[in-house]
């Protein structure tokens, strides 16, 4: 594989077969981290620019391209408008990653982090209002807007769910967290054309509002909003499985010490939701989870004994 741009660097079908991760079922993992940047991101990321491009709505060298980012997003869009020639600013929180702040920063984005929590239990109204001063008072800059923008759902109808499609001539089920809700969409949206059985299982951290749920504090950033997105309105799942953060983590460490592998957050959430959802699979039903990002972004937080025990007590240690 040769390539010509960073961007280019993204790899399409890589899914970790779960061995005994149930007892009757088999389970792929979709891993997502391996992508430039770290995560799935990428995907959305390239799909926002370049559907501007072709409507001719951003210049190089002029156009202040501006979004809201917990961290994956951010670094995605840094990558992508450095490679591209755009000035870029992500507006964050005290939930982003410092890895992930750190990496913007270096790809030359300019990031804002706002540390007003909204009405909600958030930081999303904060962050949204920034936005809106930003685009007040400054002519060339551009939202991408990720919450409502329908090129979010298109990249992943076109590129996560067809990758699905590609490997697997039949699935029952497909998990995937919900943030934006842009994977959730285009997963659901897509394969519920190519597999009419196929059940998509949208994963919400408890405390997110997204599909009715009741507001609440989230420390792990990447999934669940307090904001409920519009693109939320073309998500067709089939159910909704709500988690709660302890399990998120106990999740991240029992795989980590299982399966080997760190995951993050958003990956740690829907294992736990399948693991919930267990009694629901038929005995041979193929499920496919979606994992967004690894866990190296976490190991002040997820993997960090100090931060569980401060904000979960009594400290949590990997359930068998």
């Amino acid at each position: 594989m040769i390539v010509n741009s960073p961007i280019e660097l993204v790899f399409t079908n890589l899914f970790y077969r779960l061995k005994d991760f149930l007892d009757e079922q088999d389970v792929y993992l979709k891993l997502e981290g391996f992508n430039v940047t770290g995560s799935i991101k990428i995907k959305t990321a390239i799909g926002l620019i370049e559907d501007l491009e072709k409507e001719g709505a951003i210049e190089p060298g002029r156009s202040n391209i501006v979004e809201s980012s917990s961290g994956n997003l951010g670094i995605a869009l840094s990558l992508v408008c450095a490679a591209k020639g755009y000035k870029f600013t992500c507006v964050t929180d005290p939930n982003a990653n410092q890895a992930n702040i750190r990496g913007m920063q270096l790809y030359g984005a300019n990031v804002v982090v706002v540390d007003k929590i909204d009405a909600h239990g958030g930081y999303l109204e904060t962050r949204l209002r920034m936005i809106d001063n930003m685009l007040k008072s400054d002519p060339n800059a551009v939202w991408l807007n990720q919450y409502a923008n329908l090129s979010n759902m298109r990249a992943h109808m076109n590129k996560t769910a067809m990758e699905i499609a590609e490997e697997f001539e039949k699935v029952d089920w497909v998990f995937v967290g919900s943030g934006t809700t842009g994977t959730l969409c285009g997963v659901s949206r897509r394969l519920h054309e190519i597999y009419p059985d196929v059940k998509i299982i949208a994963v919400e951290p408890e405390g997110s509002i997204t599909f009715g749920g009741v507001a609440g504090k989230r420390n792990i950033p990447g999934i669940g909003t307090s904001v409920r997105p519009p693109l939320a309105d073309y998500a067709e799942p089939d159910d909704i499985v709500y988690v709660n953060e302890r399990q998120t983590v106990n999740s991240c460490l029992a795989f980590a010490r299982d399966y080997h592998l760190l995951v993050g957050g958003s990956t740690g959430s829907v294992l736990a939701a399948i693991k919930n959802y267990a009694g629901s699979f038929a005995p041979g039903d193929k499920i496919v989870a979606i994992s967004p990002d690894l866990g190296d972004k976490y190991l002040d937080t997820i993997y960090n004994a100090e931060w569980t025990e401060r904000v979960f007590k009594p400290r949590i240690v990997a359930e068998a």
